[in-house]
């Protein structure tokens, strides 16, 4: 499709147009084919390799350019930038039914990829296919939701997984190595005790070693813990991001 915008004598070709209806108008922005959703799931970081011009339309197609009074109304900005990137977070992707359906199976399967790649079975120990996802996914009727991106679906999708009673599903677990000081070493071990799976060793010397199984999403408290706990003179080492039975082996 190529569109010709006389009010700027632009040629919009390969385009995509994200729309939002925002105090009582319509605005548009015209992006790059494939480049929405790249930004959406944070794989695309630069803004001018979505967008085609930062110009903001009523209608890209006509080349209708929307009013200054009406964007600072709408947005309470006129700084186009700005306002490209909330019609881009929250604006509706305008596309076929044909795209629109290879767009959510598309997402659909990067959403499970990102749950097979951070859970495992918690019996076995071993991580599940993303086929094996997919199916547990339709299971629950899981929808895609097209304005999120895929890593904060994945979350949503484990914690569903969770709650069900035929699916056996846990966040694959981060081994830590944790060092700190003998001063310090009783305090903060206790402290870190409700934040540790399992401690697998434990010496003692100058100081007192830890070797654990931490969820990946008290990382950062793990870590701040023994921070501010030990004054930065502790240490936090990742040993392996997943804990999972050694092998190729996955759960078909």
């Amino acid at each position: 499709m190529s569109i010709f915008t006389p009010t700027n004598q632009i040629r919009l070709t390969n385009i995509a147009i994200v729309r939002m209806k925002k105090a009582g108008k319509r605005f548009e922005i015209a992006c790059y084919k494939n480049k929405v959703i790249s930004w959406r799931n944070k794989v695309e970081k630069d803004i001018d390799e979505v967008l085609q011009t930062h110009t903001i339309f009523t209608n890209v197609s006509k080349g209708q350019v929307a009013k200054k009074e009406d964007l600072q109304k709408a947005f309470s900005t006129e700084d186009s930038t700005e306002i490209c990137l909330k019609i881009l977070a929250k604006g509706e992707l305008q596309v076929s039914e044909k795209e629109r359906h290879q767009q959510l199976e598309s997402m659909f399967r990067d959403i499970a990829t990102i749950v097979a790649d951070k859970c495992i079975n918690p019996e076995t120990k071993r991580p599940y296919t993303v086929g094996i996802i997919e199916r547990a996914m339709k299971d629950v009727h899981y929808a895609v939701k097209p304005t999120r991106n895929a890593k904060q679906q994945a979350l949503e999708v484990i914690k569903k997984l969770k709650e069900t009673d035929n699916f056996q599903i846990a966040r694959a677990q981060m081994r830590l190595r944790i060092g700190i000081p003998s001063k310090e070493a009783k305090k903060i071990k206790d402290r870190l005790a409700p934040l540790m799976s399992k401690v697998e060793s434990e010496e003692f010397d100058d100081e007192l070693e830890l070797v654990c199984l931490v969820d990946p999403g008290v990382y950062k408290d793990v870590e701040e813990l023994v921070r501010s706990g030990t004054k930065g003179k502790g240490r936090v080492e990742v040993l392996s991001l997943k804990d999972v039975e050694e092998g190729d082996e996955r759960i078909e």
